[in-house]
């Protein structure tokens, strides 16, 4: 990361505002998430390599640091640019990319609650999910309401999502009495260094609870099938994505709920074609038809409705219906509805219609 363009991680400008950098990390954290492509390492890296790129972004003053000193972390890794003080006691909790180093030797994090190391906190916001629905060609046009089954990680209805056993109290944890961190020093060649932490036993949360659920073991959550209705707005296309807010995974120990995103895919119709809000149909008539002129009937999405064909109509002339369309999502302003006129030209006249042609020929 330390030699990669954050910026161009994401695909956006240096002048990207937080609604462009929001809407590209999401854009490619749907793309590289690690549930579609899984056993991928280089998706897996790429995944980690966009959070990381975002959590400095999406953060002002680490973004400022980032576009000053070309790391979140203020020139040459130290905050402020400051000197290291002295080894006596140093704190490395906030040495920036210099404490790497020193973790690669000594082992476990020199950082304490600074910007590397965020502790965590029993509420956490639940992951978002996502699912493919197929729906067919009017149920796109028009909108549907779909019962889906999904998988996923639920509140656990046992300890209600705190992952205590009923009776059960949450107390402080033992390991590191509350704090959710554990602190060690050591002495080094270098003098004492001090060794910040999240605590293993509490996953950071400072809090336990005297008994574990017995149906979760503690982790508030477990996976189960649920049945959710959905609303599909008239418009969608293929390609389309809906968020459907709160109905992702619960979230840990009572957090938020994550959305769940469903990838639509539309079956092709038999007689329409669609491009954006434009239908598209063919219409073949005979070419005594296109001559003379005449009144058709013709299937819209909006039920049957009469074109009139002058005469002389060519071959690939297009007539438009005004607003018999497809809908736009944002307004629900109709689109067009285009005709294209083939015409048929018969390959095998009666003796009649050979003459008739013949005549027809003389006289032109």
């Amino acid at each position: 990361m330390a030699n990669k363009d954050l910026y161009e991680i994401l695909g956006v400008s240096k002048t990207a505002d937080e609604k462009e950098i929001k809407s590209a990390y999401r854009k490619l954290a749907l793309q590289w998430h690690p549930d579609k492509h899984k056993g991928d390492k280089t998706a897996e890296e790429k995944f980690k390599e966009i959070n990381e790129a975002y959590s400095v972004l999406s953060d002002k003053k680490k973004r400022q640091q980032y576009d000053t000193f070309g790391s979140a972390g203020g020139p040459q890794g130290f905050p402020g640019g400051g000197g290291f003080g002295g080894f006596g006691g140093f704190d490395f909790n906030d040495a920036g990319g210099f404490a790497d180093i020193f973790e690669s030797f000594f082992g476990g994090s020199m950082r304490g609650q600074g910007r590397s190391t965020e502790r965590k906190s029993g509420r956490q916001r639940g992951n978002d999910i996502e699912s493919e629905l197929e729906i067919s060609f009017e149920e796109a046009i028009f909108g549907v309401e779909k019962e889906l089954l999904i998988t996923k990680a639920a509140k656990c209805e046992n300890c209600d999502g705190t992952g205590a056993e009923k009776g059960s109290k949450i107390v402080d944890c033992k390991e590191c009495h509350g704090t959710g961190e554990v602190t060690t020093i050591k002495n080094t060649i270098l003098g004492q260094m001090k060794s910040t932490r999240i605590c293993d036993y509490c996953g950071g949360e400072g809090k336990i609870p005297e008994q574990r659920c017995k149906v979760c073991q503690g982790t508030s959550r477990i996976r189960k099938s649920e049945k959710i209705n959905v609303k599909i707005p008239a418009g969608v296309d293929n390609g389309s994505v809906v968020r459907v807010s709160g109905k992702g995974e619960a979230g840990i120990k009572g957090g938020q709920p994550g959305d769940l995103y469903l990838n639509i895919r539309v079956k092709p119709s038999k007689e329409f074609y669609r491009e954006g809000t434009s239908i598209f149909t063919e219409l073949e008539i005979p070419i005594v038809q296109a001559v003379l002129g005449t009144e058709v009937e013709i299937n819209t999405l909006y039920g049957k409705t009469k074109i009139k064909i002058p005469a002389g109509t060519q071959e690939a002339t297009v007539f438009k219906l005004k607003e018999k369309g497809a809908p736009r999502l944002d307004n629900g302003k109709k689109g067009d509805h285009f005709v294209k006129i083939r015409v048929i030209i018969p390959t095998k006249l009666s003796r009649k219609e050979k003459q008739l042609f013949e005549e027809l020929a003389k006289e032109s």
